[in-house]
């Protein structure tokens, strides 16, 4: 049992470990493989919080690590996902502009540690949705090249930085944390996963950008 009380903190490494190889992988160019990495520690962010919650381990220093983990998965490599992807497409110094991605991604966890509020609830955009909607454009470009003028063109940059600025925002978001598994206290959670599992059968890495716009209106809509 005690084995398992560290099983949390195990996973939030492992989300460490997968940014760290991913930050080599983008910068060697192998894009759709850091964007398989993301998707792997996407997985690890989120079940640590409930295996930490199902053994009953919680305190200061889990939540501490994983913003830590966070910052590098989360926040140094999908700015440096779009700075190669800028790069490739001959935008020269304007490509460093990615790393303010970076920057509000900072903003947001440290923001997320000390605000009260978002103990059930999200204000503003979760640094993992910000970065999966980034990952998506090199496997857009691998698996679906059809869909690549959605983000090759020269506003992409411009597009996903303002995007980032909600990271820092005042907008309300449901969390996806159940507390029970019955469907009336979870109908939105289980309708929005349903709604997005549905999109990534039809679409598969396309979905991903409609997922989180179906994120933010869905919480707008059920507040």
């Amino acid at each position: 049992m005690n084995l398992l009380k560290h099983l949390p903190n195990a996973m939030t490494c492992g989300n460490l470990l997968c940014g760290c190889i991913g930050l080599v992988m983008a910068m060697r160019g192998y894009l759709d493989t850091a964007a398989w990495l993301i998707g792997v520690a996407a997985i690890l962010d989120f079940g640590d919080g409930f295996v930490a919650r199902l053994v009953k381990v919680s305190g200061p220093f889990g939540k501490e690590l994983d913003s830590l983990a966070d910052m590098v998965t989360f926040g140094v490599l999908p700015a440096t996902i779009m700075f190669q992807l800028c790069w490739y497409q001959n935008l020269g110094s304007i490509s460093y502009g990615a790393f303010l991605i970076a920057v509000l991604s900072a903003l947001r966890l440290a923001k997320f540690n000390i605000d009260t509020r978002q103990s059930d609830q999200f204000i503003g955009v979760p640094t993992p949705a910000n970065t999966m909607l980034i990952a998506a454009f090199p496997l857009m470009h691998t698996y679906q090249p059809q869909y690549d003028a959605f983000w090759q063109n020269d506003y992409a940059l411009g597009m996903i930085i303002a995007f980032s600025f909600l990271m820092v925002s005042e907008i309300p978001l449901f969390a996806l944390k159940f507390k029970s598994f019955g469907w009336a206290d979870n109908r939105i959670k289980y309708s929005f996963l349903i709604a997005s599992a549905l999109l990534l059968l039809f679409l598969q890495f396309a979905a991903i950008p409609l997922i989180i716009l179906l994120y933010i209106v869905v919480s707008l809509i059920s507040k």
